[in-house]
């Protein structure tokens, strides 16, 4: 097999040359990968940190020279303590039965330290000394409390604070579970803190960041960073990646500030997961908190489509195979590990200390095992290893009750079924040396996996790795992130512990030949899709996405720098407007979609020009229109997409479709209704030329699921039926309308008409052009001003408007109908001062 860590990326800068790359990725991150210790004047005392390996050894290998990227890692200094940071590790040993677990024997010693004042020069210390660190350049962000001004010191107080908002709200509901309500002033500062914290990660990497920089953001601590990042670089290349699940939308809308975090993470061009499920999830999210569009890869979001997949991660497989293997102390411990538990099976549980990892659930399947099968009591040991938090979070109190459950179970278990020789749970609180562990692993008859909800399970990966000889079975989880991608494992439901015991039995009984097959699967699985691998594809996904991008750069927001005089000097103007997402937002009910009076004083000022032609051409009927713009009679209307017209000053509509063949319409509306039925909140719009089926009151995807189903359905009734008709799709909407009409249609005729004169109003054409849309109806119009002949470029303006994402022939975007009213607005009162 070849090593995959070997294999050097293709030059992005070669492959992608229209996105002008630096070759630089700057990694953000929550932690550095040190516990660091402070004493003042001396060098910072740097131990390495538990945790996120997979992650570490991503931005090791691109720090590389196996890799064609230049890197920088960007990260909080974690908590600082006084002094050292070291911590000490117990070997696994057996405990008398019926004892109950001791307190940690290798928990991080946390001196108490109130008020660090941290000088500029312990500042530039610790930053030279992590940027000597071998896997690559290494940038603190700094989180004080406070700063004295009178010698640029920074006080640090109370360093748990930045960790509160993600750990007690996001971690917890991400991970399916109900934090208890807090009050409202410490949610409040909790909030506060974390968007703190972002801005100064934003603050931190615009320090370092060059244009062509790639910007990768990991994990929930930072959702806002993106959002950040794009506010003060608007072109910036940048990728979001969760490494912890990302929950069902019932769940995420317990969250207060939710839209403000889907709109921090929307701020990226790609959004990765561990899993296809939370990719899901978070498109889910985003359709019925922000009422945006999506699909199974992507977003729109603020004029641009926002790309989201799913990359299993993986871990530095050679580099595990190498340390389990080649390393004389592992196996001086495997031979301690097979004297201790002679002649038993055992079985190895390796789980972070907290509820979702299902060790709890774990101990109770493995009670039922012993019952079920008695044969194999004093044969059959469960070791469990529970590792504590490596953070100063004040979560102490829970990790010590979720200990006092497991510790009980433990009790019980060894009660019931252990004796004076013989302990069937072997439960260690601690952390092991990388060596103990490597050993545990190759040494294992079974590993069991109970997590109620993980995101990628690294120990289920280092695993496999250790058993390349041994080919012992793996029973893992459904509700990990990595059972997806390990299909040849052991799934077991964590809640059903009758068939946890059934599979452990299985797994004690499989054959030689059963586990070598199993083990080759996943083994095969492991060393192809490594970390090195994971960190490629993400990131070659991620050029993809913005090369494809291309009408998210090609629509600039509107400069109004030069609007006013261009529009100061033209004679003969003409305004194109869609009314729905263009001059009012889009609501839940149509009916609601009302003018504000702000709106209709100004296009009346706009109207009154005798040197203007201001004309509103919306898919609304007659009625509507009339009802709410009539009164301006200086207005033209144009209704259902241009079947009908009103002229300025004019109060009697045209049919410009009286003559057309209308026999479509019943078939059609027979299809309509149907959906109708089969989609509560859904209604059918029958206009006189056109059909219009509206679900945006229905359920977002149960409407969009119908939505698609129904425009199949129609394509193939128009094809049989031979109508000249076509399906348009709008926002949230379905219509049915012939050929003739669009809106590209009346916009010809009225550029060409007040063009060329045709209003007799002595042989000027047009000098000023503003069009303006905002979703696919409206680019027949921004067609038909391409395709206009003798319109001078520089004065034609046509503009997309807010959140579809798709405008591909806009020259200009504004974010929302209330940007359009304020620039309609400046443009009235230069016209009331020059007329």
């Amino acid at each position: 097999m070849a090593d995959q860590a070997d294999i050097v990326d293709a030059d992005p800068k070669a492959s992608h040359p229209s996105l002008n790359l630096s070759g630089r990725i700057i990694s953000a991150t929550f932690d550095i990968p040190f516990r660091v210790g402070f004493t003042p004047d001396q060098e910072w005392d740097l131990k390495p940190r538990r945790g996120n390996a997979a992650l570490y050894d991503s931005f090791t290998y691109l720090s590389s020279s196996k890799s064609s990227w230049n890197h920088t890692f960007v990260g909080w200094t974690g908590e600082i303590r006084c002094g050292s940071a070291s911590t000490t590790a117990t070997p696994v040993s057996p405990q008398p039965p019926g004892q109950k677990t001791a307190e940690f024997s290798s928990r991080p010693r946390k001196p108490s330290c109130v008020g660090l004042r941290i000088k500029p020069l312990d500042r530039r210390g610790l930053e030279k000394q992590l940027e000597r660190n071998i896997g690559g350049k290494i940038v603190p962000v700094w989180l004080a409390d406070e700063v004295d001004r009178k010698d640029d010191t920074y006080v640090i107080k109370n360093q748990t604070r930045w960790r509160k908002f993600a750990e007690k709200e996001l971690y917890t509901v991400f991970h399916y579970k109900s934090g208890e309500p807090a009050d409202g002033p410490s949610a409040k500062q909790a909030w506060a803190d974390y968007y703190r914290m972002n801005q100064l990660f934003a603050q931190r990497i615009l320090e370092v960041y060059n244009p062509g920089d790639i910007i990768i953001v990991h994990d929930y601590n930072l959702m806002l960073l993106p959002g950040l990042l794009r506010q003060k670089l608007p072109h910036v290349y940048t990728g979001f990646f969760l490494h912890i699940p990302f929950p069902s939308s019932e769940y995420f809308r317990c969250i207060g500030k939710r839209k403000e975090l889907l709109e921090g993470v929307l701020g990226a061009n790609m959004i990765g997961f561990q899993a296809d499920g939370y990719s899901r999830h978070f498109s889910s999210c985003c359709t019925r908190l922000l009422d945006v569009e999506s699909s199974a890869t992507s977003i729109s979001f603020n004029g641009k489509q926002v790309a989201t997949d799913a990359f299993p991660i993986g871990i530095d497989a050679m580099g595990c195979e190498k340390c389990a293997y080649t390393d004389a102390t592992v196996v001086e411990k495997m031979a301690g590990i097979r004297r201790l538990y002679a002649g038993k099976k055992m079985i190895i549980g390796r789980d972070r200390l907290d509820t979702v990892r299902g060790v709890a659930q774990k101990l109770q399947a493995f009670e039922i095992f012993l019952e079920r099968y008695p044969e194999w009591h004093g044969k059959a040991v469960l070791i469990q290893i529970t590792s504590p938090s490596d953070t100063s979070t004040d979560s102490s109190e829970g990790e010590s009750k979720v200990l006092d459950k497991i510790s009980d179970l433990a009790t019980k278990i060894n009660g019931l079924y252990g004796s004076i020789s013989f302990t069937p749970v072997q439960h260690f609180p601690q952390y092991l040396d990388k060596e103990e562990y490597f050993a545990l692993l190759r040494v294992a008859d079974v590993a069991l996996i109970t997590s109620v909800r993980d995101g990628m399970n690294t120990t289920s990966l280092e695993y496999v790795v250790c058993q390349k000889d041994n080919h012992s079975p793996l029973i893992l989880s459904e509700f990990s992130g990595t059972s997806g991608s390990l299909t040849g494992a052991i799934h077991v439901n964590p809640w059903d512990l009758g068939g946890v015991a059934e599979a452990l039995n299985h797994a004690l009984l499989m054959t030689a030949d059963a586990r070598q097959e199993q083990n080759r699967q996943l083994y095969n699985h492991v060393v192809t899709n490594n970390i090195q691998t994971w960190t490629n594809r993400y990131i070659n996904r991620l050029l993809e996405t913005l090369d494809s991008s291309n009408h998210f750069f090609t629509t600039p927001i509107l400069t109004t720098s030069n609007l006013p005089e261009v529009y100061t000097t033209a004679n003969k103007r003409l305004f194109l407007f869609d009314y729905d997402g263009t001059l009012t937002p889009i609501v839940t009910r149509p009916e609601d979609a009302l003018p504000t009076p702000r709106l209709i004083s100004t296009l009346k000022a706009l109207a009154a020009d005798p040197k203007n032609a201001v004309w509103i051409i919306s898919g609304r009927d007659q009625t509507f229109l009339s009802a709410i713009l009539g009164d301006i009679a200086e207005l033209g209307l144009s209704a259902e997409h241009g079947s009908f017209m009103r002229r300025p000053r004019k109060s009697d509509w045209i049919n410009c479709a009286e003559d057309e063949d209308m026999t479509w319409q019943k078939p059609i509306s027979d299809i309509f209704l149907r959906y109708t039925d089969d989609t509560p909140g859904s209604f059918l719009e029958t206009k006189k030329v056109a059909l219009t089926w509206h679900y945006r009151l229905a359920d977002p995807e149960h409407g969009l699921a119908m939505e698609s189903a129904c425009y199949d359905e129609l394509e193939i009734a128009i094809l049989r039926g031979g109508w000249d008709v076509e399906v348009m799709r709008g926002k949230m909407n379905l219509e049915v309308r012939p050929r003739f009409v669009n809106k590209g249609v009346i916009a010809g005729k009225l550029i060409k008409e007040y063009n060329n004169c045709g209003d007799g109003d002595g042989g000027e054409g047009l000098d000023f052009v503003l069009c303006v849309g905002d979703d696919g109806t409206d680019e027949d119009m921004f067609r038909a001003l391409r395709l206009a002949n003798n319109l001078d470029g520089e004065r034609v303006f046509s503009v997309s408007i807010g959140y579809g994402g798709k405008q591909t022939l806009a020259g200009w975007h504004l974010e929302e109908p209330e940007d359009v009213v304020g620039v309609l607005e400046g443009l009235a009162g230069i016209g009331v001062g020059t007329t």
